[in-house]
């Protein structure tokens, strides 16, 4: 008899709005549907940050043929990074806050939808990115979204409503920063590396992104007076950020950025997929994986 396929679901029961009850019925679920199809399905609940990476890696290394990431941006990217280079392809059940890759992609949204999209689709390359060797798959910064991501890891709830009461109250708070890109110096309101388009949510940074082409969206926004603020706002969900005087992109395959230590104080704060990070040097390296995972479209 021939062996089944082997099909792993890494479900974050933080992520979301959903019960762990729920999750239960959706794991339940996912085993059922799988067995159906004629895979060997096995399902694991996350325990602890990075424990998404640890059982990807072990699915790698035991010959595991598809990977499902149920949650948000972050466990995606926890599974994701543990599957680059490999044979195994990743599988996307988007459940969190901006479901940002799955919404580039154009996924479903609908979690059983996208366990049959995930359980029956064909695998599809498509790039990575890395800042301090820190893996993204939709975008990396430095600037006002990374400031904010920082704040919205300290709320005690997560989600839509409360990311945008966090960006408000940033915004009024932020200072824009003094960067040299490449060695050429900018006043910038924030810096972007897009691999996809967009941060989530269909707010679009970078509206001509092309996640297969081997090269990164290097977005960067001007300072602006606070009356723009709304119009640029709009123009970020409304797909069209780049017609704005105050943004410019140019596509890179590399980039290293760093801060003046005199004028910045403390570590320089940035995001990988919206996941904050500090880093105590000041300086950031971002650099493209071309053709580096498989995805399940």
């Amino acid at each position: 008899m021939a062996q089944l396929s082997a099909v792993l679901a890494i479900i974050n029961p933080l992520s979301g709005t959903l019960s762990i009850a729920q999750k239960t019925r959706l794991r339940d679920t996912f085993l059922q549907r799988a067995e159906g199809m004629g895979f060997a399905p096995e399902a694991i609940f996350t325990e602890y940050p990075g424990h998404a990476t640890e059982l990807a890696t072990a699915a790698v290394a035991r010959g595991v043929s598809r990977v499902l990431a149920v949650g948000g941006d972050g466990t995606i990217n926890e599974t994701a990074r543990a599957l680059r280079r490999s044979a195994s392809v990743l599988g996307i059940v988007p459940m969190g806050s901006g479901n940002g890759l799955a919404r580039h992609l154009g996924l479903p949204l609908h979690p059983l939808k996208a366990i049959d999209r995930a359980l029956a689709g064909r695998p599809v390359v498509i790039d990575s990115g890395e800042i301090n060797e820190h893996a993204f798959f939709c975008t990396a910064g430095l600037g006002f979204e990374a400031y904010v991501a920082h704040q919205f890891a300290l709320q005690p709830v997560r989600g839509l409503p409360t990311y945008i009461r966090t960006a408000f109250r940033s915004f009024w708070s932020y200072q824009p920063d003094r960067y040299w890109i490449d060695g050429e110096e900018r006043r910038l309101f924030s810096l972007s590396f897009a691999n996809a388009g967009q941060f989530g949510n269909n707010a679009w940074v970078a509206p001509t992104a092309n996640i297969a082409d081997g090269k990164l969206e290097q977005c960067e926004i001007r300072p602006f007076p606070a009356q723009m603020g709304p119009l640029l706002t709009w123009r970020l969900f409304n797909k069209s950020l780049n017609l704005s005087p105050y943004w410019q992109g140019r596509a890179v395959t590399k980039a290293s950025v760093r801060v003046d230590l005199q004028t910045h104080r403390g570590p320089l704060l940035i995001h990988a997929d919206g996941e904050p990070i500090t880093i105590p040097d000041a300086q950031a390296e971002v650099r493209i994986l071309p053709g580096s995972l498989l995805v399940l479209l």
